[in-house]
């Protein structure tokens, strides 16, 4: 089992995935290759800063981070302008690594490499696509990540925009569609895949 910690300060974190990008579009797998958002994504980001900004009517937010993915900045880009805030980037909230799959269909992969695929669908947390890493070390970045930008914002409000795969892989179950946004605790969002995997919460692993 990986390593534990303490739960992370309980910050109130908002987990945002980022607009619709051009090969969300085109049913291209992303991992952390760098498309621009669509057309469409751009509308969508547009859309998702009028929703929060309902949400959070009177409430102050304190802070702004996103993964240095392009479609992740530009969807963060909106939100600062809104609520006045500058994102800052952070690497280790990127998409989960799928090396050589990246940019390829799911037709594609499964000419490839059927087993590991059908591995990697039914959330092996070790099937590792060649070059990329596993969902078990998703999991572990991600936990760490959000411990880390809470840590330094420990009773704030912050803004996260990242990708699907992070946010599944700290909150078991959440399937947000782009441009749509997860509100939780920061303490909630690392230690509820411990709950769960220690029999404590729910019965399976959710889809990642």
């Amino acid at each position: 089992m990986e390593e534990s910690a303490p739960p992370a300060p309980n910050c109130e974190l908002y987990l945002v995935r980022h607009a619709q990008s051009e090969w969300n579009a085109s049913g291209r797998w992303q991992g952390q290759a760098d498309p621009p958002l669509s057309p469409d994504g751009r509308v969508q980001a547009s859309a998702l800063v009028a929703r929060l900004e309902a949400e959070l009517a009177g409430i102050s937010v304190t802070g702004l981070v996103c993964s240095d993915l392009g479609r992740a900045r530009e969807t963060a880009a909106e939100l600062g302008r809104k609520f006045g805030l500058i994102p800052v980037s952070d690497p280790e909230l990127r998409e989960l690594d799928i090396g050589e799959w990246s940019g390829l269909r799911r037709a594609e992969i499964a000419a490839q490499d059927p087993e590991l695929l059908a591995r990697f669908e039914a959330n092996d947390p070790n099937a590792r696509p060649p070059g990329g890493e596993t969902r078990r070390e998703l999991r572990h970045r991600a936990r760490w990540a959000i411990r880390r930008i809470a840590n330094g914002d420990p009773w704030g409000r912050v803004l996260i925009v990242s990708h699907l795969g992070l946010i599944r892989a700290l909150l078991p179950g959440a399937e947000p569609k782009n441009a749509e946004f997860v509100r939780v605790s920061a303490a909630d969002a690392v230690t509820r895949r411990l709950r769960l995997e220690s029999g404590e919460e729910g019965t399976g692993e959710g889809p990642l």
